[in-house]
């Protein structure tokens, strides 16, 4: 007797499909599926937050030196001219003049200037890198679309193994089990199949 429903599906579509309806539970809260597919997905969804709960403290905390470029009143990155040969030779502040043209200056290049600041970051501790390349082999990438939809600069992805971490983790750490309902709506025009909101506590 097969250990989990085939649901009318080769084996690489089958896995295919409950990772995709696994990744959009993660990261909307809430799907739409068959009675037979929610059950699926609830065990894989069910062992990545039982996943999450046990690991998420379980990192160090330190502090680094980094580099960040320095930003104007405005925003917008600083730049200079430095001498091409001679990176440390500033030869101008600005790369524009008064009259906001660009200056051209013989052997010079244009460079952003950086800071260094102290930063605090976590690290991973081995069972925790583990679990979240885990949950990253499981889940499939998230691009969220932005203003001006379909411009690539308007996109951003998710990082769903930190949602999982810093969000749900928390949130059903006293929880032992249980984090997903099933709501039936009723047939499913066409086949008749059970249709069921599949949502987190």
């Amino acid at each position: 007797m097969a250990q989990y429903r085939k649901l009318g599906k080769g084996s690489a579509h089958r896995k295919e499909l409950i990772r995709s309806q696994a990744t959009a539970l993660i990261y909307r809260g809430r799907i739409i599926t068959t009675e037979a597919r929610a059950k699926e997905v609830i065990k894989v969804v069910d062992s990545l937050i039982a996943l999450a709960a046990k690991e998420k403290d379980n990192f160090e905390t330190v502090k680094v030196e980094a580099k960040e470029p320095r930003r104007d009143k405005d925003g917008k990155r600083v730049r200079q001219i430095v001498d091409r040969d001679d990176h440390t030779k500033v030869l101008s502040e600005t790369v524009r003049d008064k009259d906001g043209k660009l200056l051209k200056i013989e052997n010079g290049k244009n460079v952003t200037v950086y800071d260094t600041v102290e930063k605090e970051i976590k690290k991973d501790m081995p069972s925790k890198m583990n679990a979240r390349r885990k949950i990253e082999s499981i889940l499939y990438p998230v691009t969220e679309k932005g203003e001006g939809a379909g411009a690539k600069k308007a996109t951003k992805k998710v990082n769903l193994a930190d949602k999982l971490f810093d969000e749900y983790g928390p949130k059903y750490a006293d929880r032992n089990g249980g984090y997903t309902r099933i709501i039936k709506i009723g047939p499913r025009k066409g086949d008749a199949a059970m249709e069921v909101v599949l949502e987190l506590v």
